[in-house]
């Protein structure tokens, strides 16, 4: 760190000088406008403008030609450029795209939020995001992903009790994973731009939280699809009482889960975040009872299929996601002022729900 003297000249302006090899390294020089970023707890930043040739923007990457195997190596690296926040690739083949090339770039640019195909020939593919971050909000996308994982999460564990058939269930998977990949691009984009958070309206704390909040939402999600997958593989359904059990469980989370977002998003009320921790202990006890009745108690001469315990595991871990969020929320509250020193709650123990808050 050094120190600068402030200046005023004549008309009444303070100024300060820039350190010169600081202003080298980001090519400023007289008459370069830079970006001026003012916080609430007094820090002034200044930060060099972003430039559109700049490397972390905008780069080229070279594929074989006409081999079939690049497809996934090329799907990968448009997906990580995207997460990075690279604002445009493009794609040259040595020698000429396949199909299989082709349609790897195509449904990259149909599962991500904002990227479109903006140039194409045989030998190259310029993708581009074109969504621009006054136009996002991460608040309500955390929303979108919330509601998409709670319904996924009903209809997996219906189908798993045999209550219902699942039902456009692959949409709203490729949903959940386009919302959570574009509140990611824009935290890490966040991350090396101010103007970029300024633009999402959101501190960097806060987004931080949103982006917790959301990778938690995207697991659920992901365990849901777990769940749906071993009630489509497996032929018999559950025993009656125990599907009874599991439906029981698993319509604690949905509630939980509603009430742990809303403590993540504006703080208030932490005895709500308290109450999803205590679902989360509920529902990881009631499955561990589950797990016991289903294949230790059970009669010997009845098979139980073994891929229900994978169910079983995925619907534990949906209820560690809740209280994960629920921890966000008790941290919301404690940067907003909104945590009373009660460190009780129902159905929980009273030195557990200290250890959240302390970790909160």
């Amino acid at each position: 760190m050094e120190t600068r003297k402030i200046q005023q000249v004549s008309n009444g302006t303070f100024t300060v000088s820039l350190p010169r090899e600081w202003a080298d390294g980001e090519g400023i020089t007289a008459g370069t406008v830079v970006d001026l970023h003012t916080h609430l707890d007094g820090m002034l930043v200044i930060q060099a403008p972003e430039c559109e040739d700049d490397a972390s923007m905008q780069f080229t990457v070279t594929v074989d030609g006409g081999d079939d195997s690049a497809g996934d190596g090329l799907e990968q690296t448009l997906r990580a450029a995207y997460a990075a926040g690279s604002k445009q690739v493009v794609v040259e083949a040595d020698g000429t795209f396949d199909a299989a090339q082709r349609q790897a770039v195509r449904r990259v640019a149909r599962n991500l939020v904002g990227v479109t195909i903006t140039e194409e020939s045989d030998a190259s593919v310029t993708v581009r995001n074109v969504l621009d971050a006054n136009e996002v909000s991460i608040r309500q996308s955390v929303r979108q992903l919330q509601f998409v994982a709670v319904s996924m999460h009903r209809d997996a564990t219906a189908a798993l009790t045999g209550a219902a058939p699942l039902d456009g269930f692959a949409e709203r998977d490729d949903r959940a994973d386009r919302l959570f990949a574009m509140v990611d691009r824009h935290f890490t984009r966040g991350l090396d731009r101010l103007d970029e958070v300024d633009a999402l309206g959101e501190t960097r704390p806060e987004l931080f939280r949103l982006h917790t909040a959301a990778r938690e939402l995207e697991r659920v999600a992901d365990q849901a699809e777990r769940i749906a997958a071993v009630a489509s593989a497996v032929p018999d359904p559950l025993p009656p009482a125990v599907a009874d059990e599991v439906s029981e469980l698993a319509e604690v989370v949905p509630e939980a889960l509603d009430d742990a977002v809303q403590v993540a998003l504006d703080g208030e009320d932490p005895d709500a975040a308290r109450e999803a921790l205590s679902a989360r202990d509920r529902v990881r006890e009631g499955v561990g009872k589950v797990e016991r009745r289903l294949f230790e108690e059970a009669d010997p001469d009845v098979d139980v299929d073994h891929r229900f315990a994978h169910a079983l595991h995925a619907l534990e871990r949906t209820a560690e996601h809740v209280g994960n969020v629920a921890e966000v929320g008790l941290r919301t509250a404690v940067r907003t002022h909104n945590m009373d020193e009660r460190p009780t709650r129902e159905n929980g123990s009273e030195s557990e729900s200290a250890e959240h808050s302390q970790r909160a």
